[in-house]
């Protein structure tokens, strides 16, 4: 159990230990000082002496405060726990207003697509409505020719409706006169008409799928700008949970001192009657020796006792260069947001947790940008743990290996690093912290890892 003063590890009785050895020392020195200055020195009155009883009751109570500081560090324990998941929690929260971010960005970008599809389809629809003008001229052109030759509109609509024989000659001259470039400029015409609708039709087509696009992005923006209030209101949370905890871990500390100060109570006393009558026995042998000389009796002078000195007990492209990589930024700092396939980069806003610690104003990596980092050579990752988690093939965490990434969040990705081997990994952890190597946690860690190599 740690001591509350020095934080050593002492077991119960250990100061009353060292206070015997100290005092048989003293002991010894006095008795030294008897010998050469005679038997006016008297060993102070005892020090109270508790009872048996007294002792037992004494060793209950310790053992009573014990068992509450057990249960107090269980407490603290589980705080702890607690604070550990909600931290997982805000991860979480943060991780999907990244996924929204890189959601809205490709939004944006099929909505641009469409537009330019759409102006492209206008522009074909212009280009078609013009052939249909120059169809027009050549159909006017003709019919002012068989004007000039003798033929009219009415032959023309003659040719097209009557059933009567005159209106069967006029047919017949009309299709004399017609020439083969002219019937061309009608055929022209009806299909230039006909192309017109299908680019209209395109247009339209096009608009609608651009006004779609426009509408999911602004729907991803408002799915991220909820991520983002609930990350807020997760961090603020967290932050008064955590004050709660320190206090309660600082209660916990003080108690747990105040119980081990408790242990000495009448052990200490008893401790310290045995040393004052281990005093008094050197005393009274010294006392007996010296009459025993003033008696005449003859001997060798004694030599002073030797004591030992007690033993001390004994002190207790490949997935090298993917590693290479990761490893190479080491101690870089982290930043929400930050790292691309060439390096650190400034971390982004985040209304939040991020801001609080100003990533948007540290050059670092965030724990996917790092990824990104990492297998740049490899492939293009994007910038978010949970499209990271599916961008390769699965193994399970029995048979995960040297350069397979690791997620954490059972019920939504908010994590990932680097596994090293050997029960190590390296990781860009969260606000405030660095890139480092650690061991692997298996908390709420996800049962397969990714595999982009092998």
């Amino acid at each position: 159990m740690p001591d509350g003063r020095n934080g050593s590890q002492r077991p119960w009785g250990g100061y009353g230990a060292g206070l015997r050895r100290g005092v048989v020392v003293g002991a010894l020195a006095l008795v030294a000082l008897l010998g050469t200055a005679g038997g006016g020195l008297a060993v102070p009155p005892p020090p109270p002496n508790p009872s048996d009883s007294e002792l037992e009751a004494s060793r209950d109570h310790a053992n009573a405060r014990a068992g509450e500081v057990g249960e107090l560090t269980n407490q603290l324990a589980e705080a702890e726990s607690r604070l550990t998941a909600l931290q997982s929690e805000v991860e979480l929260k943060m991780e999907q207003a990244n996924k929204a971010r890189v959601d809205m960005q490709l939004a944006r970008d099929a909505a641009d697509q469409a537009e330019r599809d759409a102006a492209a389809a206008r522009t074909e629809a212009d280009a078609a409505a013009g052939a249909i003008e120059a169809a027009r001229a050549d159909l006017d052109q003709f019919v002012a020719g068989s004007y000039r030759q003798g033929s009219t509109i009415g032959s023309i609509g003659a040719y097209l409706g009557s059933d009567s024989p005159d209106d069967l000659l006029a047919r017949a001259q009309l299709l004399e006169a017609v020439s083969g470039s002219q019937l061309d400029a009608l055929e022209g015409m009806q299909r230039a008409q006909v192309e017109k609708s299908n680019k209209d039709a395109a247009a339209r087509e096009a608009l609608q799928l651009a006004q779609q696009r426009r509408t999911e992005a602004e729907q991803a923006k408002a799915a991220a700008d909820q991520a983002q209030t609930a990350a807020i209101e997760a961090q603020q949370g967290q932050a008064a949970r955590t004050s709660e905890i320190e206090a309660e871990k600082s209660r916990v500390e003080q108690l747990l001192y105040d119980a081990q100060s408790r242990v000495d109570g009448l052990e200490g006393q008893r401790a310290r009657y045995e040393d004052w009558l281990a005093q008094k026995e050197a005393e009274e042998a010294e006392r007996a020796r010296q009459a025993a000389l003033a008696a005449g009796s003859s001997g060798s002078g004694s030599s002073a006792p030797v004591t030992s000195r007690p033993s001390s007990a004994p002190a207790g492209a490949t997935v090298e260069a993917v590693i290479a990589r990761a490893m190479s930024q080491l101690g870089v700092q982290y930043a929400w947001g930050g790292g691309n396939a060439y390096g650190p980069t400034y971390g982004i806003r985040d209304g939040g947790v991020a801001d609080s610690y100003g990533d948007y104003n540290k050059i670092g990596f965030d724990c996917s940008g790092l990824m990104i980092y990492a297998f740049a050579g490899v492939k293009a990752l994007p910038h978010y743990s949970g499209y990271q988690y599916e961008a390769g093939y699965k193994v399970p965490l029995s048979q995960m290996r040297r350069g397979d990434m690791l997620f954490w969040g059972t019920s939504g990705i908010h994590h990932v690093a680097l596994y090293l081997g050997g029960g190590q990994m390296i990781e860009a952890p969260y606000s405030g912290g660095y890139v480092r190597v650690v061991p692997v946690r298996y908390g709420d860690i996800m049962p397969y890892a990714t595999r982009l190599i092998g």
